[in-house]
């Protein structure tokens, strides 16, 4: 049996790569950063709305105006933060997310705060479907060549009655 003798400055080398591998870390430009959407309401402003006391006013003076309201309730301000990283495809990949919800009465006094996280939120189920439109289903090829023969050089079409009598222009001039 042969025995394969490692020399001092080879295994040198390799352990030199193997740290240097090792320590490496993805390039700048393959690293995405970190984004934030949408108004991130700090916890400690929101201490201090007061349900029963604290008004429309006092709300957007605190934590500034909401992201959204209600559809059909003005009376309903959602303030909504998501924090995404980019992954590869052009998609993000959500890594937090808070959504605050403040309901005021008709006189404009805060009634209630609910706060919502990522684990509150709700797959949606998107319908590949396509919308239908009117006309043909030409190809791209039919749409192309289509058109060929269809207009002379005079500009008018051929399927119009062109006078080559010179005439008036009358019934009987075809």
């Amino acid at each position: 049996m042969r025995t394969i003798a490692v020399r001092p400055l080879h295994f040198l080398l390799l352990a030199g790569l193997a740290l240097n591998v090792a320590a490496c870390s993805a390039p700048d430009f393959m690293s995405f950063p970190l984004q934030t959407r949408g108004n991130k309401v700090d916890p400690e402003l929101l201490a201090q709305l007061v349900p029963g006391t604290s008004s429309r006013a006092d709300a957007t003076a605190l934590i500034g105006s909401p992201t959204a309201r209600a559809t059909f309730d003005d009376n309903t301000w959602i303030y909504i933060n998501e924090v995404t990283k980019p992954v590869i495809g052009g998609t993000q990949r959500i890594r937090d997310q808070q959504v605050v919800v403040l309901t005021f009465d008709q006189g404009g006094v805060l009634r209630n705060i609910d706060k919502r996280g990522q684990d509150d939120s709700q797959n949606v189920a998107v319908v590949s479907r396509a919308t239908p439109s009117p006309g043909n289903s030409a190809s791209v090829l039919q749409q192309l060549l289509g058109n060929v023969g269809r207009f002379s050089p005079g500009g008018n079409t051929s399927n119009q009655k062109q006078n080559l009598t010179g005439g008036t222009g009358g019934a009987n001039n075809f």
